[in-house]
């Protein structure tokens, strides 16, 4: 996957969270959809509850850097909204990614998983 596609626009959010799957973990929830486009479609989410502007930075930046790694490996075809938790802005890319490779995996959207939908 070359360029990871962003959702922008607020009612496919509202979409994602009202029909699509959520799988919790301590640093961040994904909610998963299916889309009718052949690529998988990424949004984060930071609310005023993790901290400052530079928290919430921060966290979506940690996100986007889990996802890039894994973006390679995940099943296209799919909307996943990332939304940033409490201890977000403390942990590190990498404690991000493997709560997110266990999520998506649970999912069935990465290799290894079971059959998702």
């Amino acid at each position: 996957m070359d360029k990871i596609v962003s959702i922008t626009r607020n009612n496919d959010f509202r979409r994602a969270y009202a029909r699509g799957k959520s799988y919790v973990s301590p640093v961040v929830v994904v909610y998963v959809l299916k889309n009718r486009v052949k690529v998988c479609r990424v949004g984060i989410t930071t609310s005023k509850k993790i901290g400052n502007a530079v928290a919430r930075n921060r966290s979506r930046r940690v996100i986007r850097e889990a996802f890039r790694q894994l973006s390679g490996s995940v099943r296209p075809g799919f909307d996943l909204i990332f939304v940033a938790r409490g201890r977000t802005p403390f942990v590190k890319s990498t404690q991000v990614l493997r709560h997110m490779e266990k999520q998506l995996k649970a999912a069935g959207l990465l290799a290894g998983g079971k059959d998702g939908g």
